[in-house]
């Protein structure tokens, strides 16, 4: 009798189809016993059990027996991928407990400075599914808002680190490449790696998709191939063609980081010590030895005053040395987008010009790009020191960049769909003649978001001028491309009556560079 009573307060579990977006949400029906006799409520926290596996999920409460019934569980896609048992099958279901490390993201609200064992466990019950988006947010806007010191940063970088898979190439040099952001346009890392690859050293990029951008690595590339790739795949990769462009989330390397950033992009943060973390965390996971950081320094970028830049290039070299990464940061101009395009299809045509040698390739995007390459090629102790930028540019205008990016792009999985600029179009016009004094990087990137980048792959902004550049008045600055008509006119509204563009005299486009 015990045992068919302990039946009857089981549930049958059923996949929801619903995309939590790396969140494990459960479902129960309102008139499900056993959420009546727990006394759960919706949004609560519960541990879901079943053959020695166990998983926690946040809960919603139904009224619809065509999500689940009331003798059911229900789990959202993630959720019930990541449990791993069949449909059907009996579940128990209870309160979960919460997560001990509360204490220390509660400690830091209160604006105490937390230790290694704390972010170690903090960064633990992340990774294991404890934490809903909500106490994500909690964890983020407290070290964003009352800041971490340096040996937080780096325990926070530790904590990330060991939280998943950690690769090896068995090499004594494995080069990688990563820009900090808030630059529009800034492709440099198609180009770097096939130039880097067809050199012969080790370049496995792997990225994270956008946060607050309209495009990232990941997202761009996704337009040529595949970038979901299994670990072995992965691994196959770069060993035949010594470098690949991938998105890391598949590989288990630093899965915290990515659940952050499913929290990071709706709330539009991305917090100094949080940045440090994440990027060093995911390079040092990916097999990193020597890494090259872009940080890119303008009026409307990330980091907007020189001083700023030094201070973060101190504490990208403080955690990184501390770590074992030779880490070299380079600071970039960033006053205004790098190449033409923004948003993936745009950021790739402008990619291939320059692979292509193309005349009409965006030239600030190229320079920038064999000069970062360069770089790392001079990590090469057969390289001598000043040689790296000719290296890089033979390789590109010899075509071997652009056969390597193919390989790559095959052996990675090449886009059966072609992807075109979106079929809505609307241009922003210059409200005066004169010459274009500064670029709103910020409200350019916004524009390309509002028009649907990067979900929308042929969303987006294309620069018709740049800086210095003489306009007439009424003439096109910029054209704005979206897929759907709820995405172009939000775009449109947001544009309406200012350009992001300041237009002035060449005096002024000099006192402008002054002050940068």
């Amino acid at each position: 009798m015990a045992d068919e009573e302990s039946i009857k307060t089981r549930l049958k579990l059923r996949p929801v189809a619903i995309d939590t977006y790396r969140e494990n949400v459960a479902y129960l029906h309102r008139e499900c016993s056993v959420y009546r006799a727990e006394g759960f409520q919706a949004l609560a926290k519960i541990r879901v059990g079943c053959n020695g596996k166990q998983i926690e999920a946040v809960l919603n409460v139904v009224d619809d027996t065509c999500i689940v019934s009331p003798d059911e569980l229900g789990l959202s896609e993630q959720a019930f991928q990541r449990f791993g048992e069949p449909a059907g099958q009996l579940v128990n279901v209870a309160q979960a407990e919460p997560p001990l490390s509360m204490d220390g993201v509660r400690r830091k609200i209160g604006g105490e400075r937390l230790d290694y064992s704390d972010y170690q466990a903090i960064a633990s019950d992340i990774a294991k599914g404890r934490y809903s988006k909500m106490e994500m947010a909690a964890f983020l806007v407290a070290t964003g808002q009352n800041g971490l010191d340096r040996d937080e940063v780096l325990s926070l970088t530790r904590a990330m680190l060991e939280t998943g898979v950690r690769l090896s190439w068995n090499e004594p040099l494995v080069a990688d490449k990563h820009c900090i952001g808030g630059i529009p346009g800034n492709r440099t890392s198609l180009l770097i790696v096939p130039i880097v690859a067809a050199h012969g050293m080790l370049i496995p990029k792997t990225s994270s998709r956008a946060i607050t951008s309209p495009a990232g690595t990941a997202d761009t590339m996704e337009v040529l191939a595949r970038t979901d790739l299994a670990p072995e795949a992965l691994d196959r990769l770069v060993r035949m063609e010594r470098g690949c462009l991938a998105w890391g989330g598949t590989t288990r390397l630093a899965p915290v980081d990515d659940m952050l950033i499913s929290v990071e992009r709706p709330l539009g943060i991305d917090s100094q010590g949080q940045m440090v973390a994440s990027i060093l965390s995911k390079k040092l996971a990916a097999g990193a030895t020597h890494l090259l950081l872009d940080i890119p320094v303008g009026p409307t970028a990330k980091v907007r005053q020189m001083r700023d830049a030094m201070s973060l290039r101190k504490l990208f070299e403080y955690v990184g040395d501390r770590l074992g990464l030779h880490l070299e940061a380079v600071i970039t101009d960033g006053a205004q987008p790098i190449g033409r395009g923004i948003g993936p299809v745009l950021e790739v045509r402008d990619v291939m010009q320059v692979l292509e040698n193309d005349p009409e390739a965006p030239v600030d995007l190229r320079e920038k790009s064999l000069r970062l390459a360069g770089r790392i090629i001079e990590f090469d102790p057969d390289v001598r020191g000043g040689f790296g930028y000719s290296i890089a540019r033979d390789i590109l205008e010899s075509g071997r960049a652009l056969a390597k990016m193919h390989r790559i792009i095959d052996a990675q999985g090449r886009q059966e769909r072609r992807f075109e600029p979106g079929r809505l179009v609307f241009e922003v016009l210059a409200e005066r003649a004169g010459v274009v004094v500064r670029i709103d990087n910020l409200f350019l990137a916004q524009t390309a978001r509002l028009a649907g980048a990067p979900m929308s792959r042929g969303a987006g902004v294309d620069l018709l001028n740049k800086l210095g550049d003489e306009v007439e008045e009424g003439q096109p600055l910029y054209r704005v491309y979206a897929e759907f008509p709820a995405n172009f006119e939000f775009a449109r509204e947001f544009t309406r009556g200012r350009s992001g563009y300041r237009i002035g005299d060449a005096a002024s486009l000099s006192k402008t560079h002054m002050e940068f």
